[in-house]
């Protein structure tokens, strides 16, 4: 499935109010206009919310996207009930289905956890700790490209490379850190480059190289989620990459506002443009923005939005409200980029966060695990399944059972192979002089890597080698 929120007129779904809305009176949208915006855009994405409390339907794009936007907007997914009832509120509701084992079907893809990964953490689930068995982290670290490092699924579907950057760089941990090591990003974020088209956007495909498609026009939609994950990366605002990105965008601007995608002007494609520019603290209103009649890409946006039903129509020219244009819009708008960290539920007793805390003995679960040698090019990335003994296990346990992980070769040998002493070589790579193995679990501080290191449900582990 791709994480585009509809491709043509024809993609999109219409339903609810029918009452058209105002070019807002001042060019710019001020403040309380914006205010406005994210309130009444809340109130329709909660009319979208199933009987049975879920956003997710069986089969094409469901409205889980929406979590993103609620929590853009201020909005913590446990807040959302249907008809009140706080048993069926949307996150309890959505943790479930994600920890299903038939979740995601019988031939998932890798945009499937990407999307979990960004919407799960929205909505305040840790996306690495779903349930006893299930870890999207590891989940999507299972789709790593061994042949052509950097990418995630296959690499003919650049999209699925751009949000794998985007899911890793932007879902943090609980604590507000980054859970993967600096030099995973930096293997993406390299990929993403390789593919920036001539003119400073992106596309969907994969351009890498390949002069002819590296020349040709670019996408709105690509080239926002393209520059958001190079910014979610690390990658400054002023780097040559974001502010070719940037131009691109400024030449596309519309008198309107919108930008002019290969669509046409709508909701979605200018959506995702102003996500970009959110994501790279690049302001959607200001002068780079600001068309010759003074309108900018969120006064397009709001524009775009139905009074008083909140929801946003994807063409100017649509009569009722799309589900997915409403998600884009209200995002963008919210000023966010493709996830948001969840916001402090207003439910008494709600925790901001819901987690398992410990392996289940007896249950399969995955780990994330990621190996560098120091040697450029040569990072492995894998999903390491295990069943533990225990509620924790441990690092010579997850090494050894990553004799068998997906994709195959990231552990191939460790010294020692068994009892609890300190890991002296893995991959034939041994210690030496200042050089050794060294263990770090969720971005944590690195530790002499030891067989006995304990790691817990959820954590994605590091090993690196150097000094």
């Amino acid at each position: 499935m791709s994480l585009r929120s509809a491709s043509a007129p024809a993609a999109v779904l219409a339903t609810g109010v029918v009452l058209l809305s105002a070019v807002p009176a001042s060019a710019t949208a001020t403040p309380a206009q914006i205010a406005t915006s994210k309130s009444t855009g809340v109130t329709y994405l909660k009319s979208l919310q199933a009987a049975d409390g879920s956003y997710v339907t069986s089969g094409g794009l469901s409205n889980e996207w929406a979590f993103s936007a609620f929590a853009a907007a201020g909005t913590a997914a446990v807040d959302v009930t249907p008809g009140g009832d706080a048993t069926k509120n949307a996150r309890t509701v959505y943790r479930g289905q994600l920890a299903a084992s038939t979740w995601p079907g019988s031939s998932p893809v890798v945009t499937d956890y990407e999307r979990a990964v960004l919407n799960s953490y929205a909505a305040g689930i840790d996306p690495a700790r779903i349930g006893a068995g299930r870890n999207l982290i590891a989940d999507l670290a299972a789709y790593w490209q061994t042949a052509e490092p950097g990418y995630w699924g296959p690499s003919a579907n650049f999209n699925g490379t751009v949000f794998g950057l985007l899911a890793l760089g932007g879902a943090k941990t609980q604590a507000g850190a980054q859970r993967v090591p600096q030099a995973l990003l930096n293997s993406s974020v390299a990929a993403v480059r390789a593919n920036q088209h001539t003119d400073g956007g992106w596309n969907y495909g994969k351009a890498a190289g390949d002069p002819t498609a590296l020349a040709q026009g670019s996408d709105i939609d690509m080239t926002g989620a393209a520059m958001a994950s190079l910014c979610v990366g690390g990658v400054p605002t002023t780097d040559a990459a974001v502010v070719a990105a940037k131009n691109f965008l400024k030449g596309k601007l519309l008198s309107s506002g919108a930008f002019n995608s290969m669509f046409g002007a709508n909701t979605d494609s200018n959506g995702w443009a102003v996500s970009g520019l959110n994501a790279c603290g690049l302001n959607p209103q200001g002068t780079d923005f600001t068309s010759g009649t003074g309108k900018t890409p969120v006064d397009y946006l709001i524009a775009q939005q139905f009074k008083p039903g909140g929801g946003f129509k994807y063409l100017s020219t649509d009569t009722s409200p799309s589900p997915y244009a409403s998600v884009d819009g209200l995002r963008a708008v919210a000023g966010a980029g493709f996830t948001a960290a969840p916001p402090v539920p207003v439910t008494s007793g709600a925790p901001t966060w819901v987690a398992t805390s410990a392996f289940t003995s007896g249950t399969a679960a995955r780990i994330a695990l990621v190996v560098d040698n120091g040697t450029a090019g040569a990072l492995k990335v894998c999903a390491v399944t295990l069943t533990p003994t225990g509620t924790t296990t441990t690092l010579g346990a997850v090494l050894d059972a990553a004799a068998t992980a997906a994709p195959s070769g990231c552990v191939t040998s460790v010294t020692p192979s068994t009892g609890s002493g300190t890991v002296t070589a893995v991959n034939g790579t041994a210690n030496a002089g200042a050089n050794s193995w060294k263990v770090s679990l969720d971005g944590g501080a690195a530790t002499a890597a030891t067989r006995a290191t304990a790691v817990g449900v959820g954590d994605t582990v590091s090993l690196r080698y150097g000094g």
